[in-house]
């Protein structure tokens, strides 16, 4: 099977299908890109290209919101927010690294350490954030 993705006049993804091997396929049965393109086409119109669904090629599987971006040939999801920058394997990550450990958040200025927090009986019930000094 192979999937792929309806792009509207700002390649926003609209929508996301998946389409037969045979309707892919060349006269070897080799996928090819363009004649599932034009499956596409004929089937429902408009502008689609395809997706991976294992992200072997355009950076991420493409879903309803996200966005085609020619340049890098990706697929972007949407930035979660406004300051994080995209990594090499076409992530939104903050612009400043994590620290070491896994009990920190990100404020949407600086990381903040976490700590966690036990009950009377020394179960753990969550994580707060860890006073500064």
């Amino acid at each position: 099977m192979a999937h792929f993705a309806q792009l509207d006049d700002d390649n926003n993804v609209i929508n996301v299908i998946v389409v037969n091997n045979e309707d892919t396929a060349d006269e070897h049965g080799n996928e090819v890109e363009a004649i599932g393109i034009e499956f596409c086409e004929n089937l429902l119109g408009g502008t689609w290209l395809q997706t991976s669904y294992n992200r072997n090629f355009r950076g991420n599987f493409a879903g309803i919101g996200y966005t085609y971006d020619p340049d890098l040939d990706a697929f972007l999801y949407p930035k979660p927010v406004s300051d994080f920058v995209l990594d090499d394997d076409f992530n939104w990550v903050p612009p400043i690294p994590k620290p070491d450990g896994d009990l920190w958040d990100w404020s949407g200025k600086r990381w903040r350490e976490l700590e966690e927090v036990f009950d009377e009986e020394g179960n753990l019930c969550g994580v707060q954030l860890k006073e500064e000094n």
